[in-house]
């Protein structure tokens, strides 16, 4: 069930990560490791998460800070196509 998302050259956003929340989704369980290449991307990420969960669309079971990558595990509440 868990995805490694490649960020590559296209920076993300805070759609980007629900898009791709959804794609690492097995029902409305969501488990994604999303690479991060400075201190900066990973707060970012972090921003997005609670803007997301403040927004009710997902609801964040863990967010694991690694050396090269943010894991996160939750559910998807509410997330339109």
């Amino acid at each position: 069930m868990s995805k490694i998302i490649d960020k590559g050259d296209d920076p993300m956003n805070k759609v980007g990560l629900l898009k791709n929340l959804r794609d690492a989704s097995r029902g409305n369980l969501f488990s994604t490791e999303i690479p991060k290449a400075t201190k900066e991307d990973e707060k970012e990420i972090e921003v997005w998460v609670g803007e997301l969960e403040s927004e009710g669309k997902i609801k964040l079971r863990e967010c694991i800070q690694r050396e090269h990558s943010v894991y996160l595990n939750g559910i998807i509440k509410y997330a339109p196509e």
